[in-house]
């Protein structure tokens, strides 16, 4: 009872790092996320001043590097155009608050499980997604624990329910679609590269149902769910050789689990959806341009349709071409695509500079884990996918990889031997 607690906690501390949100009686500036950060680095101080000694790896110090640099190249796009939007001048201070997350977040899965490695991390990382979608669909369905969470939780939610979308405790819209998509991939990658996992069948079975509930009800939640079921269903086929039509004796057990738990998923949603209305609207919502492919022939929404009707806006001029407008926040441009904003804000400058951050991390990680190689490349290929459809970025799962390295931190113990933080 005691170990569960303790990975309840664990899984708790998770999900503040995911999907933050705060609380009516805190600071509208303060959040759990940075309340996690907070933590983070009373661990890097604890563990600084137990061991005499602090050292930065090389590896991160390099993301550190580009992460400041393009925090310089906005702060001299909006002082060269006189602006004073410093949406992303503080990108650094995002950069170091995830840094920080993250090494709380593993930190304390080490102090749980004594380790930290990829699959503590994504059966984390699916757990949390997985209740959020749980969370989402009971507030939608259970007006007196709606009330609870809006007594207490300060996350937007009279937006939410004016534009009547669903919402967990901190998981809504864009953000919350963008963390599953890519928790979707980590968990494809998971079910068809790791010899534990693929011979495990509570294993297989655990994540197929988290994958598949992400996959119906993070949709419902946010569409851009559905870029990273698209690049984690290519896992799944890619890796398996399903595609040609050969199933391989390694993966029998996953295709078994996995067609299993698929039927029953499709004949249960299937019986909802004739039979409940208010599953049938969500489930149409999520999967719009499915249900519009099927009966019209043409794969279309809503949001696509103002995406390619609207949004497309660029600079009017060569300058802000090369170094932006300096205006971001404030929708000033009536635009939600990422690359436009981006541009918009600091220039095809700005854009490269922010994107060799997540080439840089590719890079590292691909080197390091080259077993996991694909996926680093397909996190790579999301992020330039959802410039797209919003501006954001993955940093968060790169902080978390960042805190995995095992030289991470390196230091001198009392003895004056050379260890090494194993994460």
């Amino acid at each position: 009872m005691l170990r569960a607690l303790r990975q309840f906690a664990v899984g708790a501390g998770v999900s503040f790092y995911l999907f933050p949100f705060g609380l009516f009686f805190f600071p509208a500036s303060v959040n759990m996320k940075n309340l996690m950060a907070l933590l983070g680095l009373c661990f890097v101080v604890f563990h600084s001043i137990q061991n005499k000694t602090f050292h930065i790896s090389r590896s991160l110090f390099g993301a550190y590097a580009i992460a400041l640099l393009f925090s310089v190249t906005c702060l001299f796009a909006i002082d060269y155009n006189g602006t004073n939007d410093f949406s992303y001048v503080t990108y650094i201070t995002s950069f170091l608050i995830w840094t920080c997350g993250g090494y709380a977040v593993c930190t304390l899965i080490r102090y749980e499980h004594g380790t930290v490695n990829f699959k503590l991390i994504t059966f984390y990382l699916a757990a949390v997604c997985l209740v959020q979608c749980v969370l989402a669909l009971m507030i939608d369905r259970i007006p007196a624990f709606q009330l609870l969470v809006d007594t207490y939780i300060s996350q937007g939610q009279d937006f939410l329910q004016d534009v009547n979308r669903l919402y967990g405790i901190g998981a809504s819209l864009d953000p919350a679609g963008v963390r599953f998509s890519v928790v979707l991939i980590l968990i494809a990658t998971l079910l068809v590269t790791h010899p534990e996992v693929k011979s495990n069948k509570k294993h297989l079975a655990l994540l197929t149902i988290a994958y598949l509930v992400i996959v119906m009800a993070g949709n419902m939640i946010s569409r851009t769910t559905t870029t990273g079921f698209a690049l984690s269903f290519f896992v799944l086929v890619y890796s398996t050789g399903i595609f040609q039509l050969v199933i391989r004796k390694e993966y029998f057990k996953f295709h078994l689990i996995f067609g299993s738990i698929l039927i029953i998923t499709v004949a249960v949603a299937t019986f909802f959806y004739q039979t409940d209305p208010v599953f049938h609207k969500n489930l149409r919502f999520g999967f719009e341009g499915f249900f519009n492919w099927v009966e019209t022939g043409v794969w279309r929404t809503g949001s696509t349709d103002k995406l390619d009707n609207e949004m497309w806006i660029w600079p009017t001029d060569f300058k802000s071409w090369i170094i932006g407008t300096g205006l971001f926040g404030g929708y000033v441009y009536g635009t939600d695509i990422g690359y436009c904003r981006f541009i918009l804000y600091c220039g095809v400058v700005g854009l490269a500079v922010f994107s060799s951050l997540f080439a840089y991390c590719t890079y590292i990680f691909a080197g390091k884990y080259p077993q996991y190689r694909l996926l680093f490349f397909l996190l790579l290929v999301y992020t330039f996918v959802v410039w797209i459809k919003v501006s954001t970025d993955i940093y968060f799962i790169y902080a978390i990889f960042f805190a995995m390295e095992k030289e991470l931190f390196t230091y001198k113990s009392v003895k004056g031997a050379e260890v090494t933080l194993v994460y």
